[in-house]
């Protein structure tokens, strides 16, 4: 980051300070996710958003080494109190939040005082990977699904906010006011919301959002979920986004829509390959699938993601691929005749909420770049339930399970050359660290203390 580039971002966010000013805001929420998924913030108030841009906001390193419950890992490259980052807000993506009145919000990147990007930056890097795809002359948009749940409760216990059947209008009606709230602050954010409608959960919700490129994908996550909780909070409800709420539940994903595309082209669709699917995307869409386990590590890098990475749950506890089959990690959809040349997109299943959506976003296109390199295979499609055949059966299809434990995801991922490549070492190995610190604060618990701790969190 030079002068130059300073300037240039002052002058930028100098041009929205009177336009928040007229909209009543007093200060600007500066995020980024940490590496073990939460969302941190610094604000300032809106005269000193242009200065903000230009020199950044003092951030100390040590948010990298944050563990879900606050405790700070003292790891080989995070966790000293030594040293500042500066947090440098996208005014690109400075949004007036509906759901908080006064308050509006930009994601930010961290750079050190010399101004060099921070290795451990995840938004960087997810830039960085969206580069490395465009030198293969491809884009991707992609997509996050957003589940939670609402909870009427006054204390930690969950207690469903409504108590219509799954997928029933009932929820609708009980929630109305609410749901109707949520969608109209989104809209005035700019948000794109394609559906919105009860899941299969006690107290379950779930929307999608229209496909942007990766890292507005990412941004678009982190900003559709704290809405959600600010309004929840404005109706007295709480939310989570646990992907285990309740033992007994069948808990909250955080599914990605992707799709490839080589200028004006979606090359998921049109071809000679299964499904319409190019050699590229069929190549791309292998090294994603060869390279699950390993991504597994920061798509769902919780001890309570295996709580809901179980087979015959939908959630995709396997690593195969199939056309609309809900029970595979990687779920093809070529969407309606007339037009799939738009719609068609590969679903990841496999992930959920605590994770940081910048790191998906990175280990999703460095494992298809992977793929693409190694000009990889798709192995043949999964046509039913894994789950309802044999071990012997599956090991002669070519399917395996998935890690049921972040353990076997971790070790999983520092087997996987690719991935920590692409993210660098000083990011790769606090991973690795970071997911056995939770692993240790977990060791002697049951799933109920697993899903009570977690529940809230994110």
């Amino acid at each position: 980051m030079d002068g130059h580039d300073r300037s240039a971002r002052e002058q930028q966010a100098t041009q929205f300070v009177g336009e928040l000013e007229d909209a009543g805001v007093v200060a600007v929420a500066l995020t980024f996710v940490d590496n073990s998924g939460i969302t941190r913030v610094k604000s300032v108030p809106v005269a000193k958003l242009p200065a903000a841009a230009a020199w950044g906001v003092g951030m100390s390193p040590v948010f990298d080494a944050f563990r879900l419950d606050d405790m700070i890992l003292s790891g080989t490259h995070a966790g000293s109190p030594v040293g500042d980052l500066r947090l440098h807000p996208d005014i690109g993506r400075l949004t007036v939040l509906a759901g908080q009145p006064g308050w509006a919000w930009a994601p930010v990147d961290r750079y050190d005082q010399d101004g060099m990007a921070h290795p451990q930056c995840s938004r960087l890097l997810a830039a960085r990977m969206v580069e490395a795809l465009a030198e293969q002359g491809l884009t991707a948009w992609m997509a996050f699904e957003v589940e939670w749940v609402v909870s009427a409760g006054d204390g930690d216990e969950f207690v469903a906010g409504c108590q219509g059947p799954a997928y029933g209008m009932t929820r609708i009606s009980e929630l109305s006011d609410y749901s109707v709230d949520v969608l109209a602050a989104l809209a005035a954010q700019g948000i794109s919301v394609d559906q919105f409608h009860p899941e299969y959960g006690a107290g379950q919700l779930e929307l999608s959002v229209a496909a942007e490129s990766p890292v507005d994908a990412a941004d678009t996550f982190v900003l559709v979920r704290e809405t959600i909780r600010a309004v929840s909070l404005r109706h007295g409800l709480r939310v989570s986004f646990s992907p285990k709420v309740a033992v007994d539940g069948v808990g909250n994903g955080a599914h990605v829509h992707l799709s490839l595309w080589s200028d004006d082209t979606n090359v998921m669709n049109g071809a000679d390959g299964g499904f319409g699917l190019s050699a590229t995307a069929a190549s791309f869409s292998a090294g994603i699938l060869h390279r699950l386990p390993a991504l597994l590590a920061v798509g769902a890098p919780s001890v309570a993601s295996y709580l809901r990475l179980i087979p015959s749950h939908w959630a995709g506890a396997f690593a195969c691929w199939g056309l609309e089959n809900r029970e595979t990690a990687l779920r093809f959809i070529t969407g309606p005749a007339g037009n799939r040349h738009q719609s068609a997109n590969l679903e990841v299943k496999c992930l959920d909420a605590t994770a940081n959506p910048y790191l998906v976003v990175a280990g999703l296109l460095a494992a298809g770049l992977a793929g693409l390199a190694d000009e990889a295979k798709l192995p043949e499609p999964v046509t039913f339930d894994p789950a309802t055949v044999s071990a012997q059966e599956r090991v002669a299809a070519g399917i395996d399970q998935l890690p049921s434990s972040l353990e076997e995801a971790v070790a999983a991922f520092e087997k996987e050359p690719a991935l920590r490549a692409a993210f660098g070492p000083e990011l790769a190995t606090t991973i690795v660290e970071l997911r056995r610190y939770e692993m240790e604060l977990f060791a002697d618990s049951s799933p109920e203390e697993i899903a009570a701790l977690t529940r809230w969190k994110h």
